[in-house]
């Protein structure tokens, strides 16, 4: 029998917040109505349909934690890939790690130091599965919608989705012409964006649209070595979709998409070990040189990747069958410099940066296909069935690259190749009891394997790390993983909720640990279990929504990866358990027909409650754990820890309104994101490991006629320039001049115009 989740503060706080609330221009569901001027009729909340449960289903009717955003609001906020998106949705959390971002959902993601680590919460593009953080890391821009589910959703979206999953809905051709060009120039990046979008019909069953978007802009930080900011962004992506609907039976579309995200420079900075980061400038220069170690190579990282997404709905009778076909490709090159500015702000004599140096590029292919079927609404059981299955080749190659370390100069490398194979069988049902109760059981059954090669080798020069022997693994593993829910419709405009569910992400092998272990090659499946009760409702008819839901995660064989700065290799084992509880709240009002308020609070208490043989500590004694010594490390247990990347508290509160200037129309936004304090750094350092908390202000202000045919915006993010950081680690001083603390910055200040002509 689980524990009670002990939420008695937040619950408190939740029932007064209602009567306090003011909002956030970004969030679920966009105002509707307002251009009827002149009309005496108050406008109400408009509503958005999601997929979350494999049908059109209003959001407020979906019994799941769930923020969905508009790809209108997307577009104006300037948001343009997963890691801008995460201040507006409560209890997210996005890494910044090159073109692999990392998300965490209520505490809990696969963190980046095992490169070909599958992720806890997958983000799915059409309906196409992404495990991988590279797969559909490019810029957003043309889609309908963006859904963040929390939670665990194994039974209709598959795959390691065992902390929550994201699926991203392109635009679709359109039955009239139609189409945009925005353009826009950013400030303080010194450079532009350009969209383009076309859409129509090309006869009377087939339609077609066309999107492409191009970005040039300079960084945030400068690099004292080349006297520029970096890192320097080169981004191209473009869009073909076709759509044929010969009848209303048959709703067939075929999108190609290809993108290039590419980063010149980096975002590290360096800090001290000892001095709090924050004295001073921290994060406005850094330091690296083209030439690093002498690889010849310059810092940065790029990927480029290719999606084809074949969705298909047809008619049989009264049911529908559902076929998604996918074929998803990237390739990717990074290299990482570290930043040689020592703290007290000097350059090294030596050079700098010439010390040490790494790169890790990756290749992936992977072909999907979904067939699913569903029912009818409106009778006793409601039930969608369905089989999947995919197929993938990854492959990783590391370099490393380093001179004077140790006295020691030379280039080492591993090869990683896994080839995996998935299938699995769902099916959920929906059981109308009566009118207003209903209760919804799913269940899916999954079967993996994955077999992986690794091996090692000394290019030339000395050997730096010891080399083992190469490592070959197979593992097959097969699980359920059920869901139960019972809602109630308390009136037609409150719903209540109470959802029990598991989740599993497999188990895996290790990229690119040097002279990794015949035992330490491969680890373990985990599994989740969600517990979740949640209030959904909309009130003073139709101008008001509040949704609540409170839920406890635990997790068994959680997997874990960490850096070991000592021994410069990584670690990645199974920790025994760990638990998030929390609150998550979201409210919505509009006034008046002109004003729009949002609000969201999250509360979260993420920790282990079990890790044997966790890495030490940034402030541990040798004499309690000692990283050289097997059995020390066996007896280390970091139970009682928070999780990283988990404050206590996040949320978002802002506005948006809409003022008549005659034939003109002015919309004016702000929103005010924040976050309590929260680790970023494997060794849990309370100086440089800890991300103290902050507060971040974006605002808008638009200008143009009634219609929206054209419009010219003004756009600031992060406006007071907050400097914060993704993430830490420590490096020695085998590998830096100084023994140092290196940290990934999060964008600063953006000040952007921008313009938009609709046709």
């Amino acid at each position: 029998m689980p524990k009670p989740i002990r939420l008695a503060g937040p619950v408190a706080l939740a029932t007064l917040l209602p009567a306090l609330f003011a909002g956030n221009v970004a969030h679920a569901q966009d105002s509707t109505g307002q251009d009827a001027a002149g009309s005496s009729r108050q406008p109400r909340l408009g509503e958005i349909v999601v997929t979350a449960q494999k049908r059109e289903q209003k959001l407020q009717d979906v019994p799941v934690s769930i923020t969905a955003v508009t790809g209108e609001e997307l577009e104006s906020l300037k948001i343009t890939d997963l890691r801008s998106v995460q201040s507006y949705v409560p209890n997210l959390a996005v890494l910044n790690s090159g073109v692999n971002p990392v998300v965490f959902i209520r505490g809990f993601g696969s963190g980046p130091n095992n490169v070909a680590f599958d992720q806890e919460v997958s983000v799915y593009l059409d309906g196409i599965y992404g495990g991988r953080g590279a797969q559909f890391s490019a810029p957003f821009f043309d889609l309908e919608r963006m859904e963040v589910l929390r939670g665990p959703q194994g039974a209709l979206f598959g795959r390691n989705t065992a902390a929550g999953a994201i699926s991203l809905v392109s635009a679709r051709p359109t039955s009239t012409t139609e189409g945009y060009v925005s353009a826009g120039y950013d400030f303080a990046r010194q450079g532009f964006d350009l969209t383009g979008v076309a859409s129509g019909p090309l006869s009377g069953t087939l339609s077609a649209r066309l999107a492409g978007k191009v970005t040039r802009q300079d960084g945030y930080i400068r690099n004292l070595y080349n006297d520029r900011d970096e890192p320097l962004l080169r981004d191209e992506m473009a869009r073909l979709t076709l759509r044929w609907q010969p009848s209303s039976d048959v709703d067939l579309s075929i999108k190609n998409e290809y993108g290039r995200h590419q980063l010149e420079g980096g975002v590290t900075v360096s800090g001290s070990l000892t001095e709090d980061v924050y004295d001073g400038d921290f994060g406005d220069n850094r330091y690296i040189s083209d030439n690093y170690a002498g690889a010849g190579l310059s810092e940065g990282s790029g990927i480029k990747t290719w999606n084809t997404a074949v969705n298909a709905d047809i008619g049989l009778g009264d049911h529908t069958l559902t076929l998604v076909g996918g074929y998803s490709h990237f390739k990717t090159n990074r290299f990482t410099a570290y930043d040689e500015i020592a703290p007290d702000g000097s350059v090294p004599a030596d050079g700098g940066n010439a010390r040490f140096a790494n790169g890790f590029p990756e290749t992936f292919d992977q072909w999907s296909l979904e067939a699913r079927i569903a029912s009818p609404l409106g009778q006793f059981l409601e039930y969608v069935l369905g089989v999947y299955y995919d197929t993938s080749d990854y492959q990783l190659h590391q370099d490393t690259y380093y001179r004077d370390v140790f006295t020691l100069t030379g280039h080492q490398s591993t090869d990683f190749d896994q080839e995996s194979d998935a299938w699995s069988a769902f099916g959920q049902g929906t059981f109308n009891l009566t009118p207003a109760l209903r209760l919804i059981a799913g269940l899916r059954y999954s079967y993996v394997r994955k077999s992986a090669t690794f091996t090692q080798y000394t290019v030339s020069g000395q050997p730096l790390n010891p080399i083992g022997p190469d490592r070959e693994g197979d593992l097959s593993e097969d699980y359920f993983d059920p869901s139960g829910t019972v809602q109630y419709d308390v009136t037609p405009d409150v719903m209540l909720y109470a959802t029990i569910a598991r989740g599993s992400k497999s188990g895996g092998f290790v990229s690119n640990t040097y002279n990794v272990s015949e035992d330490g090659f491969r680890f373990g499946a985990e599994r989740s279990t969600n517990y979740e009760i949640g209030l959904k409702s909309t009130l003073a008819d139709g101008l008001a929504t509040v949704n609540l839901a409170l839920f406890r995660m635990d997790f068994t064989d959680l997997q874990q990866s960490a850096y070991d700065p000592d021994r410069r290799t990584f670690f990645t084992r199974n920790a025994a358990e760990a638990r998030s509880e929390g609150i998550e709240l979201e409210l919505q009002a509009m006034p008046t027909r002109s004003l729009t308020l949002n609000a969201n609070l999250a509360y979260l208490d993420a920790r282990f409650i079990d890790y044997p043989g966790a890495p030490c500590l940034a402030y541990e004694t040798v004499a309690e754990c000692d990283s050289s010594d097997p059995e020390s490390l066996a007896a280390h247990n970091i139970a009682g820890l928070p999780l990283q990347f988990a404050p206590k508290w996040s949320g978002n509160v802002g506005f948006r309104h809409m003022a008549d200037l005659g034939n003109l129309r002015l919309v004016t936004g702000a929103n005010m994101q924040f976050r309590s304090r929260y680790y970023i750094a494997d060794g849990y350092s309370p100086i440089w490991g800890l991300q103290d908390g902050w507060a971040k202000f974006d605002a808008r202000i638009q200008l143009g006629p009634h219609g929206d045919r054209w419009n010219i915006a003004l756009v600031g993010r992060n406006l007071f320039d907050e400097r914060t950081r993704g993430a830490a680690v420590r490096f020695p001083g085998s590998i830096t001049a100084t023994t140092r603390s290196l940290s990934w910055m999060d964008e600063y200040r953006s000040v952007s115009i921008n313009g938009t002509v609709r046709f």
